[in-house]
């Protein structure tokens, strides 16, 4: 069974790929997501599209919520999978209504721990924290359903 962490992380190749290449947007889709044995289910499919172009579409607003949130720390100096860990994560908190804040964060937390440093996924998980307890004062997030506003993995 397919799960959606493994579209996650094609997504995060996606975005890496195109990061480094500098390939159109489709064309990365069209070699890297629809390629995926996952694009079978339609759902799987739609849930990769939409969350690598909602990502792209939205970067600087979501670069901005993560310079909001690594204090004495510029964010060319994150390493670049953290920072791509970090936008994915948080456009889902922003853009995507129907996934729990918590599933977003842990998520986030254990694709770092595979695609990343040892020290990511304590990293990652205080920058989310802080981001969503900011996000969620100011009414930006906007979560439908029951049980899908979460303050964090620890509440």
């Amino acid at each position: 069974m397919i799960k959606r962490r493994q579209v996650r992380e094609t997504v995060l190749k996606a975005i890496y790929a195109y990061q480094l290449s500098k390939d159109s947007s489709q064309h990365i889709v069209d070699t890297l997501i629809k390629k995926q044995e996952f694009t079978k289910d339609k759902e799987l499919r739609r849930f990769a599209e939409k969350l690598f172009f909602r990502t792209l579409e939205h970067e600087e607003e979501l670069d901005e919520v993560i310079v909001d949130h690594i204090k004495n720390w510029d964010i060319k100096r994150l390493a670049l999978i953290d920072r791509l860990i970090l936008k994915m994560a948080i456009c889902e908190l922003l853009y995507f209504e129907e996934i729990p804040t918590k599933v977003s964060i842990n998520e986030a937390i254990e694709i770092s721990k595979r695609y990343s440093t040892a020290k990511s996924g304590r990293f990652i998980n205080g920058i989310l924290d802080a981001a969503l307890t900011d996000l969620s004062e100011s009414g930006r997030i906007n979560k439908k359903g029951r049980g899908l506003i979460q303050k964090s993995l620890g509440s």
